[in-house]
């Protein structure tokens, strides 16, 4: 066989070995973020980015980089109904660079170069994408933004439509064998944009705890699961499957839901407090070897007392809180590039002997989410107290099974006080 020139042998080790050739990366529209107006474009996985009109309005992409050097950014997108095309700026490193796309005459994707960036620094970085002043009403749709170099080598974004953080959660032990008839946690929220559920009493059958729903509105909210294991549609379940209200307090409200198993719903609209400390009990009370009444009471720290916030009588159960558990949500994935932190202090358990017994471990663990998707998710001690963080895009992540210890408190429920207990 002919040698191979060296021009040749060179030009086959370029673009084979996978030190010398240049990384790539595509991030998706959808998976971007918009700010300060987390609604102020619209994002799918079919179109990208659309209706992004306004120039107030900034396109971010999150991701991890291990590698410093060079970064070649291109983008891909569509100018809208025949318009001329917006200016363009593209910020990566701390760097700025404007470009424009090709000029508009259909809705086919053009693209856009930004040439290359310098990035001096490895961690987390913004790509922040503009449009310029005087593209107010010039619409632009955004499929993609293309990144090339040797920074892109190892480089980790969230490459999923999902664009909310991770939900974490953190269980808690309990001696085998123990009926526990009820259980006592406080939540601390530290930080709490809208769209965050911070679950305080969650056990095998319900949960408990208190939502960020919007700018004004604040909720506690206290459901449980149905029997049967419908996931949707609660009209598929039949009567003896149904969890039954049997009362509720003043100004609660009660339905249905689905979508998550299916269920009794009840919720108060209440504004409680970021960093102030909210407290919460539920209760289980068999009454049948194949009936339990689950009740949760929430303290008012309006009236400084409890409250009632609803009772349900759960069928083929019978039996007492299992499986307990504390977690915080982001149930919406418009923001989640934003930093959810709460501290659960204090839980107790009561046996169906009248004992109070007082959780001091608690294990971490997350959602399919934060498996690869993001890592920005986090559980430790601080100030006695575990505490659950994620979103925001921080550099470290807490291990899957990580087991934490608190230092005991030794103020049982029953010192603080509590409604009757059944």
């Amino acid at each position: 066989m002919r040698a191979l020139h060296l021009f040749q042998i060179i030009s086959l080790f370029a673009v084979t070995h996978p030190l010398l050739r240049a990384a790539e990366l595509t991030l998706p529209g959808y998976t971007a973020y918009a700010l300060p107006d987390p609604e102020g474009a619209r994002f799918s996985e079919r179109e990208g980015v659309t209706r992004w009109t306004n120039p107030a309005v900034t396109i971010h992409w999150y991701g991890h980089f291990t590698r410093t050097g060079a970064i070649t950014a291109r983008l891909l997108a569509r100018p809208r109904g025949g318009t001329p095309s917006p200016g363009l700026r593209l910020t990566v490193g701390g760097t700025s660079r404007e470009s424009s796309l090709d000029s508009a005459g259909s809705d086919s994707p053009r693209s856009s170069d930004f040439g290359t960036f310098s990035l001096t620094s490895t961690g987390y970085h913004r790509l922040s994408l503009e449009l310029l002043e005087g593209g107010h009403g010039r619409a632009i749709d955004v499929d993609s933004l293309r990144l090339e170099g040797p920074a892109v080598e190892g480089a980790h974004f969230n490459l999923k439509e999902r664009r909310n953080a991770a939900s974490v959660h953190l269980a808690y032990p309990i001696p085998r064998g123990t009926n526990v008839s009820a259980f006592y946690c406080e939540v601390t929220a530290v930080e709490d944009p809208t769209s965050t559920f911070y679950m305080a009493c969650g056990w095998h059958r319900g949960y408990f705890g208190m939502q960020v729903n919007g700018p004004t509105e604040r909720r506690i909210i206290f459901s449980v699961w149905d029997s049967g294991g419908e996931a949707v549609d609660r009209d598929k379940v039949s009567d003896e499957n149904r969890v039954k209200l049997l009362s509720k307090g003043e100004g609660v409200f009660t339905g249905d839901f689905g979508n998550e198993g299916t269920g009794g719903h009840s919720h108060l609209v209440f504004p409680w407090k970021t960093g102030e400390t909210q407290r919460f009990l539920v209760t289980a009370q068999p009454t049948h070897t194949t009936l339990t009444v689950f009740s949760g009471y929430y303290f008012r720290p309006d009236q400084h007392q409890w409250m009632l916030i609803s009772s349900w009588r759960a069928p083929k159960e019978g039996g007492w809180l299992q499986r307990l558990h504390s977690f915080s949500e982001n149930f919406w994935g418009s923001n989640g590039h934003l930093v959810r932190k709460a501290r659960f202090g204090n839980p107790w358990i009561r046996t169906d002997a009248g004992e109070w017994i007082e959780l001091t471990t608690a294990t971490f663990s997350h959602d399919p989410t934060g498996k690869a998707d993001r890592l920005d998710r986090f559980m430790g001690v601080e100030e006695g107290q575990f505490f659950l963080s994620h979103g925001g895009f921080r550099e470290g992540f807490t291990t899957f099974g990580e087991k934490f210890s608190r230092p005991a408190t030794r103020i049982a429920p029953r010192d603080l006080p509590i409604p009757p207990l059944p």
